[in-house]
């Protein structure tokens, strides 16, 4: 990754919308090791709003040639992230770009070459993998808390935008990478792997279209090598709905709601055996948004710190695509088999 960083690492952010606004800019702000440099957008008011220690730029490519620019955040609509990551990384900037880093397995192992290439760090902001309760759940599960693995449900659903001005938003416009699938169902997918592995085979797969033609619902069952079964929702129109649940031989596990936008809240999770025996552990309200900055902003640093590797990048795309290979692809096309493959293997950004 070139030269180790010293002190405090330099963000700048590319897009100044919503989730720049409410959760990266405050976590930036908080972390230990980081500070917003600089940011760009088309409303550069919108980008001085973010508190900065540097410039606003109306360009993305001016933030791109500030030197004081350590790591680009990428927050842009889903169609923005390939360009922009790629354009950052020839600039000789790390990477933290937004969920879904692709839209598709090729864009993800082309962004993941591209900083292999550039000596650089990327990484997809699936920002709850830093929660303390999720990496709790990863070592109750590789421990082998549960006994032999039987199933995960993961379902993240909301109420999304479908009426007037709302419908022209971006989680509508199939063109701009939109739909349930890119937007939470990633986040159940996510948790899949990161909870059965890499190899996970679609068996069954069914969507809801709404009239802009994305996916307002998918839900989708992959099997795991060892016989478990994922059964996978995401949705962004009718109820509110968080749920993760894994349940072994020797126990099941299950998440307090909210599952994954547990933020600055308490959270729980609770293990129950099949004698009825219940064991409660409580997380302190934290910021994993701040964590995950930390954690790169120490990588880029050369200190040891977690993060999410490329590899489940990887895997969560290429289950994404068989989902819409079985839903969308010719027959013969149907999207079964290892989720991962070619582009399970393109490396990591660990």
């Amino acid at each position: 990754m070139g030269e180790a960083s010293q002190g405090s690492v330099g963000f700048g952010f590319i897009g100044a919308g919503g989730i720049a606004q409410r959760a990266l800019g405050p976590a930036v702000h908080a972390a230990s090791g980081a500070h917003l440099q600089a940011a760009a957008s088309r409303d550069p008011a919108r980008a001085e709003a973010l508190g900065l220690a540097g410039k606003a730029y109306g360009s993305y490519d001016e933030l791109l040639a500030d030197p004081s620019v350590e790591v680009v955040y990428v927050a842009l609509n889903n169609d923005g992230h390939r360009p922009w990551t790629l354009a950052a990384l020839a600039a000789g900037k790390h990477v933290l770009c937004e969920k879904p880093l692709g839209l598709d397995p090729g864009e993800v192992a082309e962004m993941t070459a591209a900083a292999a290439d550039a000596g650089r760090l990327l990484v997809e902001a699936f920002w709850y993998r830093w929660h303390p309760r999720t990496r709790r759940l990863e070592e109750l599960v590789a421990q082998g808390a549960l006994g032999p693995l039987q199933a995960v449900a993961a379902d993240f659903s909301f109420d999304g935008p479908r009426e007037g001005d709302l419908a022209t938003h971006y989680r509508l416009d199939p063109a701009r990478g939109g739909g349930a699938l890119y937007d939470v169902g990633c986040y159940s997918l996510s948790a899949a792997h990161t909870v059965l592995g890499p190899w996970l085979t679609l068996e069954d797969a069914t969507e809801e279209v709404g009239p802009t033609g994305v996916d307002l619902a998918t839900h989708a069952q992959f099997r795991a090598p060892s016989g478990a079964l994922a059964d996978i929702r995401g949705g962004i129109h009718g109820s509110d709905r968080q749920v993760l649940r894994v349940t072994g031989e020797a126990a099941s596990l299950e998440f307090s709601d909210p599952v994954f936008m547990s933020w600055h809240t308490p959270s729980a999770l609770t293990i129950t055996t099949p004698d009825g025996g219940v064991r409660v552990e409580e997380f302190a309200p934290v910021d994993p948004y701040a964590l995950m900055v930390e954690a790169v902003a120490a990588r880029v640093r050369g200190e040891s710190a977690f993060l999410v590797g490329l590899e489940h990048t990887a895997q969560v795309a290429a289950s994404i695509d068989a989902i819409r290979r079985r839903l969308h692809g010719t027959p013969g096309d149907a999207g079964t088999g290892p989720a991962t493959g070619a582009a399970g293997t393109v490396g990591s950004g660990a």
